[in-house]
């Protein structure tokens, strides 16, 4: 498989989860599911998690054996402000500054974090570059 395919595969992950994440938004507020007093707690859990997998996905297309943290969390929070903006020309919902730069900024960061502290560290004499 040549190289350029190779990268271009590493990105569907992310696409079809951000594919995901705008079929999601295009449901109208009525339609949404309500969870009594867990509503709010389940939802932003929900974007926490979301994210938390973007940004992995992110990171992976990028090259996850590379130190590649802040441009898959800078992309993750790129498209949840799409993602809000999207919301705003939907019945029942509405764009959420908080849900952007809160919730799914700390899930891709916490993600990313972690994934920091569990990857593989590769040795100098491997000949691979880390970096």
């Amino acid at each position: 498989m040549d190289s350029t395919r190779k990268i271009l595969l590493r990105w569907v992950p992310g696409v079809l989860w951000m594919a995901a994440f705008f079929g999601l938004s295009a449901t109208p507020g009525n339609d949404l599911p309500q969870f009594g007093s867990l509503d709010y707690l389940l939802k932003k859990s929900g974007h926490i998690l979301g994210y938390a997998i973007l940004g992995l996905a992110f990171r992976w297309a990028l090259d996850w054996g590379k130190r590649r943290y802040v441009p898959a969390w800078l992309l993750a929070i790129g498209y949840a402000l799409f993602d809000e903006w999207h919301q705003s020309f939907v019945a029942g919902r509405h764009p959420s500054l908080l849900d952007a730069f809160g919730f799914d900024a700390l899930g891709a960061a916490a993600a990313l974090w972690l994934s920091s502290k569990w990857s593989r560290p590769v040795s100098p004499s491997s000949g691979a570059n880390p970096d």
